[in-house]
């Protein structure tokens, strides 16, 4: 078992309060976690605004690389620790380890690049023979608050950038996975980054988060999680930039032209990786109504294969959810939809936070699975008459983060990009595709609107200092 404590500008607290971490799977404690109170806030505040970073570009790509190397040495030591502190088969940790690796490259190659713009300040008649220049400066204290399904992804895609950019930055990950983002934190520190630009602070939300969220000498705060949380730091949050990413309700349209095959695959990996807690997994799987019962038997062969159960078996492919808890609940919201008519083609049961892949059929427009986000491996299939009704139903959801369309005709897969409002749409593939540098957010209540991503994220870490000079 570990035994970890929070930092404070790289130092290890002293507190009398524990957090147990439980793997969902076998009930056993994981680790034990010292928990931070309101003086390691104030203390953690103090350190990143008196840090004003010296490291050069070169520097700051050093330490990422220096980073890279560390985890990709120990990485099956950290897959194994995702596994247990999230129940995730482990071959998705060992995944997950392969996109960390790819986050710490992007940030270590951007940390070298300068996107500085020039311009000329003669070229009005009022103008001046001036050379005006812009460049970015960190913002002076950066808040993350990360989720706990992909433990070390979501905690480096924010962690990553900001030393890239040079932004101090203050770290609160989930208190249901915290022992991997401690120990990333370490890695950093070993690796030469300077400990008062980082600390790490796990407690109660009104010891913790809420008091970063709202001090106003935090100028950044970036969180990923649920939309009740989301929308309450944007209501208290005050005065600073805030970029919100709030989860989405993601739909897989598949058209009467797609290769029913492919379709079917990417409906499962879509549905049931992760155990299906992406916040682009599908939840919506629309079928235009010529081919939906072919298709519905070809995904259904193909989910039989999608083994569950031990998670630390190779074999696995859906481990638990995150806790019994949440499995209670998507079991619950399977059965109020078979209550309103839908149908349980496959899977449907639960043992602890085991939740078995499910596929399910005749679901009425309005159930909660399909209006909210179902955060599990469900994977509801729904009838559409065309690609117009697939996108009018998509859109009438609250959310908009991303969307895929299979089919082999580009000007209705065109058609679809351009009528889907959501942040991103895929054609021929899962929503959630995507490579670590790209920009990626949603808009309505997936997000403002403000993209991450390794570049995006420097850039609202950073803010444009423009001077000129006489030329």
């Amino acid at each position: 078992m570990l035994e970890l404590s929070c930092f404070v500008a790289g130092e290890a607290i002293s507190s009398s309060e524990t957090l147990s971490v439980i793997n969902p799977y076998n009930k056993e404690v994981v680790g034990m976690v010292t928990l931070a109170n309101r003086s390691h806030i104030e203390a953690a505040i103090q350190s990143a605004l008196s840090y004003r970073s010296t490291l050069t570009r070169y520097q700051r790509y050093d330490i990422l690389m220096r980073v890279r190397q560390s985890l990709q040495a120990r990485a099956e030591e950290f897959a194994q620790l995702i596994t247990a502190e999230t129940g995730l088969a482990i071959r998705e940790s060992r995944y997950e380890l392969g996109r960390c690796a790819d986050v710490l490259m992007f940030a270590a190659h951007e940390a070298m690049r300068d996107d500085g713009q020039t311009f000329s300040g003669d070229v009005s008649p009022i103008g001046k023979s001036r050379k005006i220049v812009t460049t970015r400066e960190p913002h002076a204290l950066v808040v993350a608050i990360t989720p706990f399904n992909h433990p070390m992804n979501q905690v480096l895609h924010k962690l990553a950038p900001a030393v890239a950019a040079g932004a101090p930055l203050i770290l609160k990950p989930s208190e249901k996975t915290p022992l991997c983002a401690l120990l990333l934190a370490q890695l950093f520190y070993d690796s030469g980054l300077p400990p008062q630009s980082l600390s790490v602070l796990l407690g109660r939300t009104e010891e913790v988060a809420t008091p970063l969220v709202q001090d106003p000498r935090v100028e950044v705060v970036a969180f990923t999680g649920s939309v009740s949380v989301g929308k309450t730091i944007a209501r208290t949050a005050g005065y600073k930039k805030l970029v919100l990413e709030l989860g989405g309700n993601d739909p897989l349209i598949v058209l009467e032209d797609a290769d029913l095959d492919l379709a079917a695959t990417l409906a499962c990996e879509g549905s049931f990786r992760n155990s299906g807690q992406r916040c682009t997994a599908i939840k919506r799987i629309l079928v235009q109504e010529s081919v939906r019962e072919e298709f519905t038997e070809r995904m259904a062969e193909r989910a039989k294969t999608y083994l569950y159960g031990d998670p630390t078996d190779p074999a696995t492919v859906v481990g638990t959810v995150i806790d019994e808890a949440s499995a209670i609940r998507l079991e619950a919201v399977v059965q109020r939809a078979a209550a309103q008519g839908a149908k349980v083609l496959l899977g449907g049961t639960r043992q602890g936070a085991l939740l078995a892949p499910t596929v399910i059929i005749d679901v009425p427009r309005d159930a909660d699975m399909i209006v909210q986000e179902s955060f599990g491996p469900l994977a509801p299939i729904l009838s559409v008459r065309d690609l117009e009704d697939a996108v009018e139903f998509s859109n009438s959801s609250g959310y908009g983060l991303s969307a895929a369309i299979v089919t082999r005709d580009i000007g209705k897969a065109v058609w679809g990009v351009k009528n889907l409002r959501v942040g991103m749409v895929n054609i021929n593939d899962v929503p959630s595709y995507r490579v670590e540098s790209q920009p990626f957010g949603g808009v309505k209540d997936s997000g403002l609107g403000v993209k991450e991503g390794v570049i995006e994220t420097m850039r609202y870490m950073t803010y444009v200092k423009t001077f000129s000079l006489p030329w």
